[in-house]
């Protein structure tokens, strides 16, 4: 299956909170349209945090934000967070979510990253695994704060 990785567009912002919806990753209630439209443009203005979106058999299956981030420890090398990574269910275990990785893997080269990172939820242990399947290793501990607005 061909899959395309491309840099999301406003035009885009529908559909990801549908793929958001659809994988159930939307913690905090559905997001409106417009709310969308107010983060996707501040991320704009961001340097180097990106929306990307996978597009396969002519529609957008699945998504993911990257952030390349620069460091002053590690010899001033940049590093890569993923975020929100989502493929609608119907498209799952038919490649999209590798082509995301391999898409954000890519890009955090091109950066001259060190490394790659990510973080999942303790409970998604298919994702776990599919994470694992792709290279990446267990590090460390991740922590949270829920700050309620």
């Amino acid at each position: 299956m061909d899959v395309r990785i491309r840099e999301a567009t406003e035009h885009d912002l529908e559909r990801i909170l549908a793929i958001y919806r659809d994988a159930r990753i939307e913690r905090h209630g559905k997001k409106s349209l417009e709310v969308a439209r107010e983060r996707f443009k501040t991320m704009a203005s961001y340097p180097s945090y990106k929306v990307y979106v996978a597009e396969a058999d002519g529609g957008v299956c699945g998504t993911f934000a990257l952030l390349i981030m620069d460091n002053l420890a590690n010899g001033g090398l940049p590093s890569g967070v993923v975020e929100d990574v989502a493929v609608l269910r119907a498209w799952q275990g038919k490649g999209i979510g590798k082509a995301m990785m391999n898409g954000a893997l890519r890009i955090c080269r091109d950066f001259k990253c060190y490394k790659m990172v990510l973080s999942s939820s303790t409970a998604r242990t298919g994702a776990h695994k599919f994470y694992e399947s792709l290279g990446f290793a267990r590090h460390g501990f991740s922590y949270r704060l829920d700050i309620s607005p």
